[in-house]
């Protein structure tokens, strides 16, 4: 072999390995509008691509859009990329992106993702590479809005049924990877995409193994056989030796998700703000974190996520005084003859929120309130205790987003059937402040909207925040350049090499 010739072949051989990574659940819809579930989500995100993304700063840049400009506060204007070509090999263009914009209004289509967009007029393609989209009104996510996957036309603009199409199972997208196979509690295998418009990827094959048990995909890391994984705190301070820390990076980055205790606020006991002040003060979360994530995560202040436009600079601090606790309870006419009582709820396949469950109990029980707990499977959780609002407390989380949504949660209008507003929260000011947010698209203007909203609903009291676990992330050492950011660390992904 020729020194050319050998050195062709140890690029090709850099190039071309194989990321091995793991899927806990079967995806369903691999569709931008139909992924609900993360395993979906996941695989999807390879395939399609929106016209923005987040950078790794958390700025939004262009993906299939080159450049954007407001031309007024409701007409945006986005200019797309040139040469960006469907994995058929088909052309896009900005008929793509009226389309997809037309789905998500079908009565044929059933997705959560509709009412993103429910400020849009009309969208328009002014040329092929150019995208006119009308609001009814300014918007603050008028640009965020986009990063939803766009869907090629010309294959989905005669489906009849967007629901059953088999394209959700044989997508077709413009990422940077595309799906080799799909097995039902099988396999999943993505092969990089040679006309990604970026540049093809490093690594030739992405490797999904199907291991729905996380002490089994535990047992994967610990045999390195998993280029990527998630670790919990109990394993990374008890369960890890020498030999592993050598194989892996540990990576630790703030969660993107939060924990609360939430009350039924149309229940009289928890109308009183004093008795929801004096559950919140008497539970201290540090001593949760430290016991429940062995110190790897933080006690959570408010509604939106630390380190955002939307996070005040010096956010209230909690309070741990169970004295004062007792005292406000007395003031809500409550004491050891009339002790409160309430029964949390939640789930039972979340052994961490049960643990909460019971330390919260014990806490609570140290200032007299009577605490039940009552766990249920997820979808009787669902359907017989969050959807139809009984319960006097539940133990669940929610999502950080980098662009919070204050509407969903908090506006009142939430506060319906199929709403996400499960606690019955209103507040005048706060609706006022949400709509005037929403109305906006001065991102300054909207942080600082933002952050009063946050210090209202804190003061509020309607859930007791109580933490945001660390993300530890491992990763195989061989790989490279691994860059830690607030939106993870797969964002440089298709600059990986793995030798």
């Amino acid at each position: 072999m020729t020194r050319i010739a050998f050195f062709l072949f140890l690029q090709l051989s850099l190039f071309a390995s194989t990321l091995h990574l793991t899927l806990g659940a079967n995806p369903s819809r691999i569709n931008p509008l139909l992924a609900t579930d993360s395993a979906s989500g996941e695989v999807t995100g390879w395939i399609f691509n929106g016209l923005v993304k987040f950078d790794r700063h958390a700025n939004i840049v262009g993906d299939l859009a080159e450049s954007w400009e407001f031309l007024s506060p409701t007409h945006l204007r986005f200019h797309l990329r040139e040469g960006v070509k469907w994995q058929d090999g088909k052309p896009f263009t900005s008929e793509d992106v009226v389309f997809t914009f037309d789905l998500t209004r079908s009565p044929k289509l059933f997705t959560p993702y509709a009412s993103d967009f429910r400020y849009v007029k009309r969208v328009v393609a002014v040329d092929s590479k150019t995208v006119d989209v009308f609001y009814k009104e300014p918007y603050y996510k008028a640009v965020s809005i986009w990063m939803m996957g766009i869907l090629p036309a010309h294959l989905w603009r005669g489906v009849k049924d967007p629901m059953t199409s088999s394209l959700n199972r044989h997508p077709v997208g413009t990422g940077p990877y595309r799906l080799v196979s799909l097995a039902n509690s099988g396999d999943v295998v993505l092969k990089a995409n040679p006309d990604y418009f970026e540049h093809k990827p490093n690594i030739e094959t992405i490797h999904y193994h199907f291991i729905p048990d996380p002490t089994t995909q535990f047992l994967m890391l610990k045999a390195h056989k998993l280029d990527l994984g998630s670790l919990t705190p109990l394993q990374i301070e008890k369960q890890i030796d020498a030999s592993f820390k050598a194989f892996y990076r540990i990576v630790t980055l703030p969660g993107r998700g939060y924990t609360y205790l939430g009350f039924n606020l149309k229940r009289d006991k928890f109308k009183d703000p004093r008795v929801r002040r004096a559950i919140d003060m008497a539970i201290d979360k540090k001593a949760l974190v430290d016991i429940l994530f062995f110190s790897h995560g933080k006690v959570c202040l408010g509604p939106f996520m630390p380190g955002t436009f939307a996070y005040p600079k010096n956010p209230p601090k909690p309070l741990y005084d169970p004295k004062r606790a007792k005292a406000l309870l007395a003031e809500a006419g409550y004491d050891e003859a009339h002790p409160l009582t309430f029964t949390i709820t939640t789930n039972a396949n979340n052994a961490t929120r049960l643990y909460a469950a019971q330390i919260i109990q014990y806490q609570l029980g140290k200032i007299g309130v009577k605490v039940k707990i009552r766990a249920m499977e997820w979808q009787a959780f669902l359907n017989t205790v969050v959807t139809p609002r009984r319960f006097d407390a539940i133990l669940l989380g929610w999502s950080l987003g980098l662009i919070p949504d204050a509407y969903p949660l908090w506006h009142s209008d939430s506060d319906k059937l199929g709403g996400f507003n499960l606690v019955g929260y209103h507040n005048k000011e706060v609706d006022r402040l949400i709509e005037e947010a929403e109305r906006s698209t001065d991102m300054k203007k909207v942080g600082r909207l933002y952050r009063k909203i946050f210090g209202l609903i804190a003061k509020d009291r309607p859930y007791v925040f109580l933490y945001i676990p660390d993300a530890i992330t491992v990763v195989n050492r061989r790989i490279t350049p691994i860059v830690p950011s607030v939106i993870g660390i797969m964002h440089n992904q298709i600059d990986w090499i793995k030798p």
